[in-house]
């Protein structure tokens, strides 16, 4: 269909009354007529006898189909010469194209290419020679070490000009302004068929890091200086760069950033470094929602609300503040965390929180006699206290490690006996996350979590009690599509037997949930212990444990770039020296990977009936990253 033709009849259309169908078969037959013949309506190109590379070069070489009469005479016009390029690109000197057109009055004319590539030109042997300061950079025989091109292999300009390319990048990533080829040559024997590459690259001189300038901030200058990454007058580097870039954008002072080498105003072989930045809003609100519904202690709908408040900068000395606000029933939390940095903004910071969190814990059940059961009437409720000062750094090989002191009242009762423990927790903690990308969905990353906690009565404490805990979670993907995730948990409570009463819930170990094991309800897992209650009847209580192990392994498959299904096992538990009762559970779930990470809904089957759990499912929405 002409463009005349189309028009006409567009405004034909707009004259009369028409249907919904009839506007849809138009535009239909308008697709199918007019626009599938654009590309093909002038000529029609064979390819035959070269390889599948050797075919795709050509045509990259022949360029876009003509769409015009004109523009076809000129494509064939320039056949010949285009295909001999693109033969001699990938080595093929002494090729030869049978090029053959059949001219036709009416639909497209055909070029038909017959090739015969003949033998390729090898290559002889590569000589790549440096000079300059480059000369002690290591980062130059690493790059020589990664270069496929060898002698034998078949003569391609694509890859001698990638490698020119290739090295002209790493000496401008290094700091070699002035660097340039003094030879740069592909000697070919015609004859013989081989090829000799000749490369020789002088660097100059290196120049180095100058200057640094700050717009755009309201903090001291020292907190500033100290993400600095490299050392003034150091040797360039855009990797340096990068760092630097994504210190300014951990501490999360700010909105914008931009690291801006000021080549062209480079004085003596200094390189200025100009910094703008955008300070983020003086007050930031972060909601996240979550559920658990399922028949496991109860058939219930559990709904869980978390508000963040965050001031990014309090002060020109960097300070910030965090308090998380968390709404579930009958499990309401606020915790405040202030954090001062001192002597680098990210890899050395003082935290003091301050805390009020109510929980819940296992099940508590009454013995009825006349269907004899336990039924459930609640829970092991608890309110907490919290104050604590930690102090937290970061060492030269990425390991987070800090000290701390907290001060906890707990409020609790069991076994129809009110408690009030205090303690004073000193205690040291060693975290390491390797991540195979920056995003919020990594495909590859391990964490490993160790932690040490000791309170005594000396101290001020209740009792003497020693808390040890690691955790271990592995992501891997592999094809692209296939994503694993394993996690491990590990805790022990080290205390007198006459004293576990005493350790109070939320120091003891729990299993279940979404963080734990599927298809139970929260922390609902656990040993238990019987006990004649204030009425004189025959109670059940889930108390908790001294020990954890809890386990997963999770399969999941991506469908696209931002949806995956999952397939998991749980198990483990919390148990006392030798009362391991390991629980399992299966299931599945739906993945979206938004805009602000995974969003998961699961659904867990637990497949063991405890004394106080019978077999349940469970559903379980979560947001967050996985690492």
């Amino acid at each position: 269909m002409s463009p005349a033709s189309f028009l006409e009849n567009l405004l034909n259309l707009s004259t009369k009354r028409i249907t919904f169908c009839q506007l849809l078969l138009f535009l239909l037959t308008l697709l199918m007529s007019g626009f599938a013949l654009a590309d093909a309506n002038w000529l029609k190109v064979n390819i035959s006898g070269a390889n599948k590379k050797l075919t795709n070069n050509i045509n990259a070489h022949l360029g876009t189909l003509p769409d015009s009469d004109v523009q076809r005479r000129a494509f064939l016009f320039t056949v010949e010469d285009n295909t001999q390029d693109a033969l001699e690109s990938m080595g093929y000197y002494h090729g030869i194209a049978d090029i053959d057109i059949n001219e036709t009055e009416s639909g497209p004319w055909e070029l038909n290419l017959n090739i015969t590539p003949g033998d390729p030109v090898v290559i002889q042997w590569v000589d790549i020679n440096f000079t300059g300061d480059m000369l002690q950079d290591d980062m130059f025989a690493l790059w020589l070490n990664t270069l496929k091109i060898k002698p034998g292999d078949t003569l391609n300009h694509g890859v001698y000009d990638s490698i020119k390319s290739q090295l002209v990048t790493l000496a401008l990533a290094r700091g070699y302004f002035d660097g340039q080829y003094t030879r740069s040559e592909i000697s070919i024997n015609r004859d013989l068929n081989i090829a000799q590459i000749n490369l020789q690259f002088d660097s100059g001189k290196r120049y180095v890091f100058g200057e640094v300038d700050f717009n755009g901030s309201t903090l001291n200058d020292d907190v500033l200086k100290a993400l600095i990454p490299f050392d003034a007058s150091a040797p360039y580097a855009t990797q340096q760069l990068t760092e630097f870039n994504r210190n300014l954008l951990d501490t999360g002072y700010f909105s914008n950033i931009k690291v801006l080498p000021q080549i062209d105003n480079v004085d003596d072989g200094l390189v200025p470094i100009k910094v703008e930045l955008s300070p983020r809003a003086s007050h930031l609100i972060e909601v996240g929602l979550g559920a658990d519904i399922g028949n496991s202690t109860e058939d219930n709908f559990e709904p869980r609300v978390r508000l963040t408040w965050r001031i990014p900068q309090i002060n020109r000395y960097g300070h910030f503040q965090e308090t998380t606000a968390e709404w579930s029933p009958e499990r309401p939390k606020i915790l405040t965390t202030y954090t001062i940095p001192l002597s680098h903004p990210l890899n050395d910071q003082l935290k003091i929180k301050v805390g009020l969190l109510r929980d819940t814990y296992g099940v508590t059940q009454d013995y009825d006699e006349e269907s004899r059961s336990f039924d459930n009437t609640g829970q092991l409720e608890s309110q907490k206290y919290l104050l604590g000062l930690s102090r937290q750094l970061r060492s030269e090989h990425n390991w987070l490690y800090g000290y701390s002191i907290e001060s906890i009242r707990e409020f609790y009762e069991q076994e129809d006996t009110d408690y009030d423990p205090r303690f004073y927790l000193m205690g040291y903690n060693l975290t390491k996350t390797i991540r195979g990308d920056n995003t919020l969905n990594p495909k590859s990353g391990f964490r490993q979590t160790y932690s040490v906690q000791y309170a005594d009565p000396s101290l001020g404490s209740t009792i003497r009690l020693a808390r040890l805990q690691a955790r271990f979670k592995w992501i891997e993907t592999i094809f692209d599509n296939h994503r694993f995730v394993a996690r491990i948990d590990l805790g022990a409570n080290i205390a007198s037997d006459n004293d576990i009463s005493q350790i109070p819930p939320s120091l003891r170990y729990f299993a279940g949930g979404d963080q734990s094991i599927r298809g139970y309800s929260y922390q609902e897992l656990g040993p238990y212990i019987d006990y004649t209650n204030s009425d004189g009847g025959l109670s059940r209580q889930v108390v908790g444990g001294r020990y954890l192990a809890v386990g997963s392994i999770e399969y999941q498959y991506y469908l696209t770039p931002t949806w995956r299904v999952a397939s998991f096992v749980d198990a483990g538990n919390a148990f006392d020296t030798g009362q391991l009762e390991p629980v399992v559970a299966v299931g599945g779930g739906v993945h979206w990977i938004s805009p602000i990470g995974p969003i998961k809904l699961d659904l867990g089957f637990g497949l063991k009936e405890t004394e106080t759990v019978a077999r349940s499912y469970r559903f379980h929405l979560t947001m967050g990253t996985d690492l």
